[in-house]
């Protein structure tokens, strides 16, 4: 296990850097491919529109739309020549017609939202001026890094009786915010990648997750193995020590002492069907088939009751328990025995995790709601990590050089699940080295 986790890490590393490298390949490639359709769009609607111009352009002029020059005079042969002589787009179209023909050819192509600006040059051999030039023309010419140019000469067809005689023009259009465009039309495979990226990457997490908490169970059940061989070996061994003692004659032929030794493989048996017990609890636990009796109860009874089971483990390690009972009702709703076995279990737990000189505090007071119970001890104290595991099942706080805590680490996990079955809360302050806090509050219920 040891080695295949790091190798299931490494793959799955490489398998989603290979599947962004390759969405990232992919992007860039649809970036280009997508400008370039951009490209073609505008040059067709220009090339429409281009024929559209052309189309009149070719044609003699009207007295109407000619800009005639103030000094020519009727009948001369200089106002005969300028009728005659083919006009440009500018004499035909305004800027707002070109601008229109433009906008409809754009939106006839698929570039309805696409923003554009525009200028018609004349070429007249020896000089090139602008003719129509639309109103923000000048200012986004100059960005050729997000915009992009677009060049569309205005040529009389082959073969026209004009060809030749027209000045040459050209009409070029600028769109800008190239990049802006294609990542608009991109934005939901865009989306799409990010979004399934998002979920590899949860399900890598969820998988690595899973794989160091099945690692962590691993290790707890080799724990809860250990603990449980210890816990059962030192009964066993003495109840044959006991056994055999028994068979000797000289044992035998005395009653007190055959009584002495009765005694112990009695209390042994006790012992590991203690243990049998907690570990049932366990597993009905985890199947939630507890079954709560519940019955009107006195905390403070079942308090002194607990505290009188420890006088000698209290005298053993040289402690005292001090005892303020505030609670003026002391009377919650619970069921009896698991209220009595979570009060047993962490005083048993402030025991345990203690030295010499223990000095145990167990104070109620009322709430709101019901009654606040309050068990300190002076004992080693948790890290601000093992207080966050401390409801674990199986999980034991590192003990540090105290080696004669015994238990399966199910005590505090059972404490949490009857605390919740009676709809309570607990909470746990500890300070390493110093000593530990559990406050549980317990509704009055009905």
């Amino acid at each position: 296990m040891k080695r295949i986790f790091p190798l299931i890490i490494l793959l799955v590393l490489l398998s989603l850097v290979g599947i962004i490298v390759i969405q990232v390949s992919w992007f860039r490639s649809m970036l280009v491919i997508k400008e370039d359709q951009l490209a073609e769009r505008v040059i067709k609607a220009m090339d429409n529109a281009g024929q559209e111009l052309m189309a009149q352009k070719g044609t003699l002029p009207s007295l109407k739309n000619r800009r005639m020059r103030p000094n020519l005079t009727w009948p001369s042969d200089q106002l005969m020549l300028e009728l005659m002589k083919p006009s440009t787009i500018s004499e035909k179209f305004t800027t707002f017609e070109v601008e229109e023909k433009l906008r409809k050819h754009f939106n006839s192509n698929g570039l309805k939202d696409t923003q554009f600006e525009f200028v018609i040059t004349s070429d007249a051999g020896f000089l090139t001026y602008d003719e129509l030039r639309s109103r923000n023309f000048d200012k986004v010419v100059e960005d050729t890094l997000r915009n992009r140019r677009f060049i569309y000469p205005l040529q009389i067809p082959g073969g026209s009786n004009l060809e030749g005689l027209v000045p040459e023009e050209v009409m070029m259009v600028v769109v800008p915010n190239v990049k802006h465009i294609v990542f608009r039309e991109l934005r939901w495979m865009l989306a799409g990648a990010i979004l399934f990226t998002l979920i590899l990457l949860a399900a890598f997490y969820v998988t690595v997750s899973a794989l160091l908490r099945q690692k962590k169970m691993s290790e707890i059940k080799n724990d809860f193995i250990n603990n449980m061989t210890h816990e059962f070996k030192t009964p066993l061994a003495t109840i044959s020590l006991a056994v055999d003692a028994l068979r000797t004659e000289k044992v035998s032929q005395d009653r007190e002492k055959m009584g002495y030794f009765t005694g112990i493989i009695k209390e042994e048996n006790k012992r590991m069907n203690k243990q049998v017990e907690t570990i049932l609890q366990a597993a009905l636990m985890d199947r939630q088939e507890i079954q709560l009796n519940k019955k009107p109860v006195h905390v403070h009874s079942i308090i002194e009751q607990v505290l009188e089971n420890f006088d000698l483990q209290f005298q053993n390690k040289n402690g005292r328990a001090d005892i303020l009972l505030n609670a003026k009702n002391d009377e919650i709703m619970a069921d009896e025995v698991h209220f009595t076995n979570l009060i047993n279990n962490l005083v048993d737990n402030g025991v345990k995790y203690s030295k010499d000189n223990l000095h145990l505090r167990i104070s109620t007071t009322n709430t709101n709601k019901g009654i606040q119970v309050k068990i300190e001890d002076n004992g080693i104290g948790m890290t601000k990590e093992s207080v966050k595991r401390i409801f674990e099942k199986f999980y034991r706080v590192h003990t540090g050089n105290l080696h004669n805590v015994k238990g399966f680490g199910l005590g505090l996990s059972y404490v949490k699940t009857i605390v919740d079955a009676h709809q309570g809360k607990i909470k746990v302050d500890s300070t390493l080295g110093k000593g530990t806090s559990f406050t549980i509050e317990m509704p009055f219920g009905k």
